[in-house]
């Protein structure tokens, strides 16, 4: 929130967020969300009018702000009015938005194995990390967030602490990445975190992480607009494809609903190729015999 604001009310608001348990990221979201609303407003947002909020919502589609953006405002200003700023007849004047369903971007195999081998170096480092975030299925921030401590080569298992949602889960650690993960420790002998930054002392971040996964898709020549996401992406659609069924696939990618994990079935293209279509079966079955 802006200097304008009430320091008594942004402090309400972040404690309000500390009780309901949002991570220190989504903070971050809501209070760059607050902050928009009230550098629009011009005053603080506790003696926001219906007018305004109306006004707010239509300023932002004609400055073209899409769908997703535009409901993660509303989620925030839902949150406070509700929490913050109660009593206030606010949410009904809400407007929330139809967002488009877009199908994942997937890279081949081919492609995977071409962007890790482009990894930059110095060592093993971001090689070692690409391999577990398409081999575990595992989001940018929890492989910046991994300990040294979360492999599990006993069991052959990588624990993911507090991912999204602050859900802990386990997923696969197959014999081909624990190889390499073991020829990174004997490299870097990383303590505490399993990709430390400069200082050692921090995990790598995840702007860190993007920008050397862009260096390594350029050096790939990955035509396709990619980010780290879409090795997880890669990561369910080939199990998909190889036949793993899609309710360990939810449970691997730590999704709440099966539904958030079917929109794969739509980009596994090898599923596709394998289903015979009916009119083929027509034209067989009026060809007949010999």
């Amino acid at each position: 929130m802006s200097d304008q604001y009430v320091p008594a009310l942004r402090q309400r608001f972040l404690e309000d967020m500390q009780i309901k348990g949002l991570q220190a990221k989504t903070q971050t979201m809501y209070l760059r969300g607050m902050r928009d609303f009230t550098r629009f407003l011009g005053h603080a947002p506790d003696s926001a009018t219906p007018e305004e909020l109306r006004a707010f919502q239509l300023d932002m589609k004609e400055r073209g702000v899409g769908a997703p953006t535009f409901n993660n405002r509303l989620t925030v200003l839902s949150f406070f009015f509700a929490a913050t700023c109660p009593p206030r007849d606010m949410i009904r004047h809400m407007r929330y938005q139809r967002a488009a369903k877009k199908i994942p971007v997937v890279l081949s195999a081919e492609e995977v194995a071409r962007i890790i081998e482009a990894a930059p170096g110095p060592g093993l480092r971001y090689r070692a990390a690409f391999s577990v975030a398409y081999g575990g299925g595992l989001r940018a921030s929890e492989v910046t967030h991994l300990k040294v401590g979360d492999i599990d080569s006993d069991r052959m298992l990588i624990r993911i602490e507090q991912g999204k949602g602050r859900k802990d889960r386990q997923v696969m650690l197959s014999p081909s990445l624990l190889d390499l993960l073991r020829d990174y420790y004997r490299e870097a002998r990383p303590r505490g975190w399993m990709f430390s930054g400069r200082n050692r002392v921090d995990p790598i971040s995840t702007r860190q992480f993007n920008r050397a996964f862009k260096v390594a898709c350029d050096f790939a020549e990955i035509k396709k607009t990619v980010s780290p996401h879409t090795l997880r992406h890669s990561f369910a659609t080939h199990l998909l494809e190889s036949g793993t069924d899609i309710r360990v696939i939810q449970v691997l990618l730590g999704h709440a609903k099966l539904e958030t994990t079917t929109i794969y079935t739509k980009v596994a293209t090898k599923t596709i190729q394998n289903v015979t279509s009916p009119l083929d079966l027509l034209v067989r079955r009026e060809a007949g015999p010999g």
